[in-house]
């Protein structure tokens, strides 16, 4: 098999598509059956670049530029014409290939394609997004359907949900689980005590969020959660917020300043990938009570990492999940907070759940994600 990966989302900030997209690159290499991959960059073909690399690399102007581009509607739309054909352009004489858009889009191409949908969001929490996002994603996913050959999600759920939305046949459409990187797993004090001082936390002293800040992260449920714990509780284990500032937010960075200043809660930003394997291993409990995820892929990280899980039990968390976490409906806010104090507090319960966590997470490896992925392939070229 000869493949073309697009690796557009190997940029800053590198959230989940990216990470999956860099991962996936990496051990699609590692496949016998592959015997030419070539990445796409833009409208060039180049080589992988580390994801440090990625974020390092005029991180500000390019994030400044797309907001930009973005922000105004006759230079998004422009944007919306000319790419796809700057692409097919890239792509001529490629017909004997693959290509594979890692993130919703596929730009016209003479061979077969196939195109990940990671949710539905876009849709079904379309309020949740920038307007002119959801615009530009919606027109660009209508194209992605019309060119397709199949779709790969990342769980079942999504599966079942995208056949169910666009009627798509469920034999067109492949779930694909991601996983998360080796450097997330239990560790020893001083290993990542470095880490920690460099941040001003302590060892199994907090709670840990990490997610954009945006609505659908469910972010205020979780503040109110937390303020109903006792003020001693609260004081010995703050909770931490690690993430891309966001979006649709300013009353949500507002709460959460308003936590900083009683000694709570703090907001750490974009935390550099070196030091957050560190910081999940150091934490005394995950919390995750999203609304909707296409997998969930924090919830993954802190299992591997031997942290007890508290989530929501929404969309596809208890398929990542399995038995191992805690969890609630996402509105039941003070369930969420006795779930959360019951995790900071049990230890027997915490022993447990650490162990049924890391049991789950073995489940998932990228080298079963990159295998999967050219199975899809595979099945495309028969």
């Amino acid at each position: 098999m000869k493949v073309i990966l697009s690796i557009d989302p190997i940029r800053f900030p590198l959230t989940g598509i990216g990470r999956y997209t860099y991962e996936l690159a990496k051990h699609l290499k590692e496949i016998a059956e592959i015997e030419e991959i070539k990445f796409l960059s833009g409208y060039r073909f180049t080589q992988l670049p580390e994801p440090e690399q990625a974020t390092k690399t005029n991180e500000v102007s390019s994030t400044k530029f797309r907001q930009a581009v973005f922000k105004n509607p006759l230079t998004r739309e422009l944007y919306s014409l000319v790419s796809p054909l700057l692409k097919q352009h890239a792509l001529r004489g490629y017909a004997d290939h693959v290509y594979h858009g890692p993130n919703f889009y596929l730009p016209p191409f003479a061979g077969p394609s196939v195109c990940t949908f990671h949710d539905l969001s876009i849709f079904a929490w379309a309020h949740c997004h920038p307007p002119e996002r959801v615009k530009y994603m919606r027109k660009e996913i209508a194209a992605t359907l019309k060119r397709a050959n199949m779709l790969i999600t990342d769980t079942e759920t999504t599966r079942q949900e995208v056949a169910a939305y666009f009627s798509w046949p469920l034999d067109k459409i492949r779930a694909v689980p991601l996983a998360c990187s080796d450097d997330f797993r239990p560790r020893s004090l001083e290993e990542i005590k470095p880490a920690l001082t460099k941040h001003g936390i302590s060892y199994q002293g907090y709670s840990l969020y990490v997610g954009t800040i945006e609505p659908r992260k469910n972010l205020d449920v979780l503040l109110d959660a937390y303020a109903l714990l006792p003020h001693g509780i609260r004081q010995q284990w703050p909770l931490i917020l690690i993430g891309y500032y966001g979006w649709r937010n300013e009353q949500l960075h507002a709460r959460i300043e308003t936590a900083m200043a009683e000694g709570w809660a703090r907001y750490l930003g974009f935390v550099a990938a070196d030091d957050l394997p560190l910081i999940y291993a150091g934490a005394r409990v995950f919390v995750f009570p999203s609304l909707y995820e296409g997998f969930g892929l924090p919830i993954l990280e802190a299992m591997a990492s031997g942290i007890p899980l508290v989530c929501s039990n929404a969309s596809t968390l208890p398929e990542v999940a399995g038995e191992a976490a805690a969890m609630c409906d996402p509105t039941d806010v003070d369930g969420l907070s006795e779930l959360i104090n019951r995790a900071l507090q049990d230890e027997s319960w915490r022993e447990l759940a650490v162990k049924k966590g890391l049991q789950q997470a073995v489940k998932f490896s990228w080298q079963r994600c990159a295998k999967d992925t050219a199975a899809v392939y595979k099945e495309i070229l028969a």
